[in-house]
């Protein structure tokens, strides 16, 4: 893999990260709505929600980076790397967010990690 796409790669799981957080956090943000769950003021909260906007943006570049990518290696390659944006959410669910990691979900990331390091080894 050259170092062009290994960056490719990275900069897509770095976005996927990004955006995940974007909607977790646009979604937490938003307020409860009295009288229970109504589908149309849900809806109205999620169009007017700056964060979720930043998450849609941060997928939509992705999409051309990660097109980009695949143009330029095999997908066998490519995405079990993208995997790493797993690990990624994990990571910033616990650093920006505060969320509670337990110790089998950390050795699951640990596992994943391995696993494309494995791949990218064997793809060199």
């Amino acid at each position: 893999m050259t170092l062009g796409v290994f960056l490719l790669v990275l900069f897509s799981v770095v976005l996927d990260v990004i955006g995940q957080l974007c909607f977790k956090m646009g979604l937490d943000r938003l307020p409860e709505l009295e009288g229970g769950f109504r589908l149309r003021a849900f809806w109205g909260q999620v169009f007017n929600a700056p964060l979720l906007w930043c998450g849609i943006g941060s997928y939509v570049i992705e999409f051309f980076v990660w097109i980009e990518a695949l143009s330029r290696a095999p997908l066998s390659l490519v995405f079990p790397i993208g995997a790493l944006a797993y690990c990624g959410v994990v990571l910033a669910g616990k650093v920006v967010l505060g969320e509670t990691v337990s110790r089998r979900r950390w050795l699951g990331t640990l596992v994943i990690t391995a696993g494309v390091m494995l791949v990218a080894i064997s793809g060199a």
